[in-house]
């Protein structure tokens, strides 16, 4: 099988220095643009994409006025990049702390029913963080007054594949 599209990434090791918040300059690239109202982050495989919509989901939940952060992924494995991840120990101001009741790709939330009960749930409730399938998503906001989602960061993530 011949190999139709190739990339080569320059590896220097740069992209892995961390700053005095921990961030790899692609995060702080994007953190820059934290008071964006949209805002798409391209970048090569494992290049802290996940991580660095954590620091500006955590700044628009602490310092811009915003009180939901949900975050889809394509699929369950996928979200495992959201799991808790303690970013004071680096330098940032607070640590990404989703409460496992409200992070649904885990093993055992199989249940869509019981997912969108859930989603609906997280909506009424005082957390701040949710991840999901962008089916959930999509199945859950059938149900729910649009205006609860007034004052969310609504992330998605999607993957790019070539064979």
């Amino acid at each position: 099988m011949e190999n139709l599209v190739e990339v080569k990434y320059a590896q220097t090791g740069e992209s892995t220095k961390t700053d005095s918040c921990g961030m790899r300059e692609m995060q702080q690239r994007a953190y820059a643009y934290r008071t964006s109202k949209y805002l798409l982050l391209k970048a090569p495989p494992a290049s802290g994409k996940s991580r660095a919509l954590m620091f500006i989901a955590l700044d628009k939940l602490q310092n811009q006025g915003i009180k939901k952060v949900i975050v889809a992924v394509p699929e369950r494995s996928i979200g495992s990049s959201f799991k808790k991840t303690e970013l004071k120990k680096f330098g940032f101001f607070a640590d990404w702390m989703p409460e496992d009741r409200y992070n649904l790709c885990t093993r055992g939330s199989d249940n869509s029913q019981g997912k969108i009960k859930t989603f609906q749930e997280f909506m009424d409730s005082d957390a701040k963080i949710l991840i999901c399938t962008h089916a959930t998503l999509r199945f859950a906001y059938e149900t729910i007054e649009e205006t609860k989602f007034n004052d969310c960061l609504l992330a998605s993530s999607c993957i790019s594949r070539f064979r």
